[in-house]
């Protein structure tokens, strides 16, 4: 009777410490940490959705566009060398509360953090390698500066625009201005070749912004794939010369079309608008992934 009651008394006890352990403890998916993969892997990120944007922006009439809204993604690449985060969402992940979905933003409207997700894939910020955006736009970089301890691969124009006295960002500094500090590659348009074996080459595009930049893949699957960031917005824009209305430099962006087109011609990439919902739809999204 003594050791029953003694043994009652001892779960009393012990049975709250139990629960707060557990309660406390990560859960297997977030202690676990992501191995090097044997080949180049792509996650697609959910960021969203930015609705109902206005296509007279884009010099179209809202007939001309099948689907208006824009998707927000980013793309986590996965090399055995290391890892390359490319675009950083349309939300800070601050803004995110436990129980509340949607999380909104004017027009941005999004269901999942970035971190969270990343968390998923066995990743946190501090293990990303490389960190690039496509260009200094607000629906790209709300969370940068989680990064600011990767390499931030940025092309000069866009970097010096970025950080100028009278920069166009100035009032989204918030967002970005750990990466002034960064260690940083620098690049001037030229190819670079991020893990030197042709698998993930990041490639000026200017135009969209003063260094707007796009990222090359090769797969061992699924092939060549363009990750084009905004040289297009629509898949209605394409081999049409319209840009939009706040283009920094409408001609080079059409310089840079060409030339992406030419690229995409020659290698029989795919070409990936990121704001395309039609193509986003189709596509395998994080936790999945394109190898």
């Amino acid at each position: 009777m003594l050791m029953h009651m003694l043994s009652r008394k001892f779960f009393a006890l012990t049975l709250p410490a139990l629960l707060a352990t557990v309660a406390l403890a990560p859960s297997a998916s977030a202690q676990a940490k992501a191995k090097p993969p044997k080949s180049v892997r792509l996650y697609v990120i959910d960021n969203g959705i930015i609705k109902d944007p206005d296509v007279t922006r884009f010099r179209f009439k809202k007939e001309e566009i099948a689907v208006p809204d824009f998707v927000v993604c980013s793309y986590l690449i996965v090399h055995p060398k290391g890892t390359l985060m490319f675009d950083a969402g349309s939300i800070p992940d601050a803004n995110f509360k436990e129980g509340v979905t949607p999380t909104t933003l004017n027009r941005f409207i999004a269901n999942k953090s970035l971190k969270s997700q990343l968390t998923q894939l066995g990743y946190a910020p501090k293990d990303i390698t490389y960190f690039a955006l496509s260009h200094y736009h607000g629906d790209h970089i709300a969370n940068s500066n989680d990064f600011a301890g990767s390499t931030w691969i940025v092309q000069k124009p866009e970097r010096d625009a970025m950080f100028a006295d009278n920069s166009p960002i100035k009032e989204q500094w918030p967002l970005v201005n750990k990466l002034q500090n960064a260690k940083t590659k620098i690049l001037d348009g030229k190819d670079f070749d991020v893990f030197g074996d042709g698998t993930v080459v990041v490639k000026g595009a200017y135009g969209h912004t003063p260094g707007h930049q796009v990222i090359a893949l090769k797969l061992a699957k699924s092939g060549q794939i363009l990750l084009s960031g905004d040289l297009y917005h629509y898949r209605e824009e394409r081999f049409t010369d319209k840009t939009p209305v706040f283009e920094f430099n409408g001609p080079q962006s059409l310089a840079a079309r060409a030339e992406i087109e030419a690229f995409i011609k020659k290698t029989g990439a795919q070409l990936w608008i990121e704001h395309d919902l039609q193509l986003y739809r189709t596509l395998k999204k994080a936790p999945d992934y394109l190898e």
